[in-house]
């Protein structure tokens, strides 16, 4: 089984995570942010990853700790679950539409973290949630789980549009690159002979 556990606890957050990779898309989120836990609901269900998510932070501040760190949590977990890559497709793409918008998502679990983002949101809040903050989360959760992560959204026009296709292309391509490829079963998937720097 590919799991893992990550507990993180600062003096902003206290954060616990479980990802199981070969799962069915079971979702247990509870961050005290609704529009947060939405997109991590949808990166679950879409990914097929199991994905068990309990934050207590500093939320009278802003959501910025909580969303970050949570990020970093799951980059982590999703890196430990993944081991040493093994058989691993490790390369994904898609294009994801979200009614008016279409967002490019494409992955390398290279264990060479980079984040390229490019996506404007033409409202500075969802609701309560501040748009800025879904750069954030790519951004902790890449670097944390080990990958190279390309996101742009093509066009869109709705902010809660945007960043719903984003998690989703995030979702998808993960599903992807993390199922085992049958030709290549306990192959690491480099000519290197391994995967991480």
């Amino acid at each position: 089984m590919r799991t893992a556990t990550i507990k993180r606890k600062t003096k902003e957050t206290e954060i616990e995570v479980s990802v199981n990779l070969d799962g069915t898309g079971v979702a247990n989120i509870a961050t005290g942010i609704g529009f947060f836990d939405h997109m991590l609901d949808l990166l679950a269900r879409h990914s097929r990853i199991d994905l068990t998510v309990k934050a207590v932070g500093d939320l009278h501040i802003d959501y910025h700790h909580t969303t970050e760190d949570t990020g970093i949590a799951l980059g982590q977990a999703v890196k430990q679950a993944l081991g040493n890559m093994a058989g691993i497709t490790r390369y994904a793409g898609v294009h994801m539409p979200m009614d008016e918008t279409l967002s490019r998502v494409v992955i390398d679990i290279s264990g060479r973290p980079f984040l390229v983002f490019k996506a404007d949101f033409p409202r500075d809040k969802i609701g309560e949630f501040d748009t800025e903050l879904v750069r954030e989360w790519f951004q902790a959760f890449a670097i944390n789980a080990g990958v190279t992560l390309h996101v742009e959204t093509l066009y869109g026009d709705n902010s809660h549009h945007i960043a719903e296709s984003c998690f989703k292309g995030l979702a998808r391509a993960l599903r992807t690159a993390v199922a085992i490829d049958p030709k290549a079963a306990g192959e690491i998937p480099s000519t290197k002979g391994s995967l991480g720097g």
